[in-house]
């Protein structure tokens, strides 16, 4: 979604519900101070206005990853997924067999600050991960 497209109020109102969320407001006096609107517009457009969730964009993804039983891969692709902006939402883990183990971790694309492809080639290339595949999207 393309933020220009809307009146400038209706960005700043949502400033407001997320300062006043984060709690870097405690008052709807402090927080429209800070978006830089007035009291009366934010109290206008408050039940109108809410965050936009596109289902097309943001989804969960399950990955099955096969990973080398040694010290600090599964770290190591927590730390990927984490700079990437990935939500871990689910981590399944099997005992290692033969020095393998079966890992599957779902996780919420919506604030991924890559494209998908490129996070994983990312996982792939860690040292440990055997292969990774997207088992699943919703």
């Amino acid at each position: 979604m393309d933020s220009d497209a809307l009146p400038e109020v209706f960005i700043k109102v949502m400033d407001v519900k997320n300062i006043l969320a984060s709690g870097k407001a405690k008052t709807i006096n402090e927080a429209v101070d800070r978006a830089g609107i007035s009291r009366s517009a934010y109290y206008k457009y408050k039940d109108s206005i809410f965050p936009f969730f596109d289902s097309r964009v943001a989804k969960i993804i399950t990955i099955s990853l096969t990973l080398e039983h040694k010290a600090g891969v599964l770290s190591n692709i927590l730390n990927v997924l984490a700079a990437a902006g990935g939500n871990v939402l689910t981590i399944n883990q099997n005992i290692p067999l033969n020095h393998i183990a079966n890992i599957t971790i779902s996780f919420d694309t919506r604030n991924l600050k890559i494209k998908l492809n490129e996070l994983l080639t990312k996982l792939s290339d860690i040292s440990g991960v055997v292969t990774s595949e997207i088992i699943a999207e919703q």
